[in-house]
């Protein structure tokens, strides 16, 4: 896979965005609604070093080819609730099976837990969707973000209750859906 196309992935994800989810909430069913207004930037190398560091990660040769960018949000629940968040994050590929590219997002502060986190990631150039799967200490979150066209991205979220190692995800404690358009 050639890297330009995961690079034009990220790059076409750069700006404000507006999004509306929902959101099932299977441990006490309960479904919430929420619209979420967020804004992606590139990062600069200095900043792109420090999630490196803060992930224990050691500086690629190439650092300015890997994606990286800070994302701001600001969310309003459909009962009021409202959440702001900011983070860092970037990606390293570190293989590519199957016409899928692989490899590590990391992030230096994480949503269900506030400290850096490495994750796994796996894009699929041909549906143009990035999976991300982050194990947290309850749950392992799978975040699915298919960029429909320029303008567009579909978002699934799975959070399984996390299972003992080696075993399957199967029980899930929330499911999200939403539609995330460019302002």
């Amino acid at each position: 896979m050639d890297l330009a196309v995961f690079q034009r992935f990220f790059e076409t994800c750069v700006g404000d965005w507006v999004s509306d989810r929902t959101y099932h909430y299977l441990t006490h069913q309960e479904v919430e609604r929420s619209q979420t207004e967020f804004q992606i930037r590139a990062l600069e190398e200095e900043m792109k070093c420090k999630v490196l560091s803060d992930n224990d990660f050691l500086e690629p040769e190439k650092l300015g080819m890997l994606p990286g960018y800070h994302l701001d949000f600001q969310t309003v629940s459909e009962h009021g609730d409202k959440k702001a968040y900011g983070l860092n994050f970037l990606f390293v590929p570190d293989g590519e099976e199957g016409g899928l590219l692989s490899g590590f997002y990391l992030r230096d502060r994480a949503y269900e837990e506030s400290k850096p986190m490495v994750a796994q990631f796996k894009f699929n150039s041909t549906t143009n969707e990035l999976a991300l799967t982050t194990n947290y200490t309850s749950v392992v979150s799978v975040d699915s973000i298919t960029l429909v066209n320029p303008k567009m991205r579909v978002r699934k979220i799975l959070n399984y209750h996390r299972p003992a190692d080696g075993e399957a995800l199967t029980q899930i404690a929330l499911a999200g859906f939403g539609i995330e358009q460019k302002k």
